[in-house]
């Protein structure tokens, strides 16, 4: 009877180990996140006044011929988004991407990039925002942003428009 309370006691032991390491392991993950760890790069962006808009200006990001500016556009609800993710072959639709001269496309990922992370601040309707070769505008019916080359996309939770 002693041997079985000493194996019952060693089991709870290994689970109570077990556990202990997984706990620390999940800390240590998290302590050297995206607000912490080396590698992860900040980048700025803004999202609008409802907070159902969001974009976010990359100037390193990676493109297959090269690193490019890439503005990318999300929102949180939108009434089209079931339609745009059919059209996605492969991950989840997440929004748009913007090159510096070329029409938008569909932002489609399984993953987002895990060293990217966008510091947001609001936009007010009605203000502008610049970085690099790219300007966004937002007002009450969505926002509006633009490239250097004359391509752009109109986003709101209704509809969407892209040229």
């Amino acid at each position: 009877m002693g041997r079985v309370i000493d194996q019952e006691a060693r089991m709870k032991l290994s689970v109570l180990t077990s556990s202990a390491v997984a706990v620390v392991i999940a800390a240590v993950a998290m302590s050297s996140s995206a607000f912490g760890s080396a590698g992860v790069r900040n980048v700025p962006g803004f999202r609008s006044p409802s907070g159902n808009i969001h974009c976010y200006y990359d100037q390193k990001a990676y493109a297959p011929d090269g690193t490019r500016p890439l503005l990318t556009c999300g929102l949180r609800h939108a009434n089209y988004a079931m339609r745009l993710q059919r059209r996605c072959l492969a991950g989840d639709w997440h929004g748009f991407g913007l090159r510096t001269n070329t029409k938008p496309t569909l932002f489609c990922t399984g993953n987002p990039d895990p060293f990217t992370h966008p510091v947001y601040t609001t936009l007010a309707y009605g203000k502008s925002w610049t970085r690099g070769r790219f300007t966004c505008t937002s007002r009450i019916t969505g926002v509006t942003c633009r490239n250097a080359g004359g391509h752009g996309l109109v986003i709101s939770r209704q509809s969407y428009r892209t040229w």
